[in-house]
């Protein structure tokens, strides 16, 4: 059972045009290296905030056209009737995550994102809300579209669930559960029941 459901933000509940690819380019982040980790591992500080400076540009251009995906609001108005607790854990900055939620509407009280706690996979983030909601990691859905929101998931002990927008990815096997859209998550929850938190 179900006791509350935690989404990743970009891809999972709202669009992201995101070309990691340039981004990387220009910081000179080598392709087969993860973004945050490399600016975390920059020695000179300016270097380091000059990279910072360059994905905020390109988040918060990428926040104002982000709109939210297919089955948004339905899967989130029940997931409020069913007074579930939920929340959102993002490697997005603060102030690009924040105008996503608002231009969408997206009330959720607890959202956390890199300036929070170390960047999925790292598991602290869902850590936190699992203690702050006292609610045990195994009775906790994790929702994403990146094989970092699975291993968050499955470092955290999880339900990790994957949406793969209709596309097989190598690694989507890690999951708990996968499904192509939101709607479908909504049929599961629907079926499979979940447990409102006391």
């Amino acid at each position: 059972m179900i006791h509350g459901i935690i989404f990743d933000l970009d891809g999972t509940l709202v669009e992201s045009s995101l070309d990691f690819a340039l981004i990387k380019q220009q910081i000179g982040c080598p392709t087969d290296q993860d973004l945050l980790t490399f600016i975390d591992q920059l020695n000179c500080p300016i270097t380091q905030q000059r990279a910072n400076d360059i994905v905020l540009e390109h988040e918060n251009r990428d926040a104002n056209t982000a709109k939210a995906l297919t089955g948004m609001v339905e899967l989130l108005n029940y997931i409020n009737r069913q007074n579930l607790p939920c929340a959102i854990v993002t490697r997005n900055s603060k102030t690009a995550s924040e105008m996503k939620l608002k231009q969408n509407n997206i009330n959720i009280d607890i959202v956390l994102t890199r300036e929070c706690y170390p960047a999925k996979p790292a598991p602290d983030a869902l850590n936190a809300i699992a203690d702050q909601w006292q609610i045990h990691p195994k009775n906790l859905i994790y929702v994403g579209d990146y094989l970092y929101d699975i291993q968050a998931a499955n470092n955290a002990g999880m339900i990790a669930c994957f949406i793969n927008h209709g596309i097989d990815t190598h690694y989507q096997h890690l999951a708990d559960v996968i499904v192509k859209s939101l709607a479908e998550l909504l049929t599961i929850l629907k079926k499979h029941g979940i447990k409102k938190a006391l």
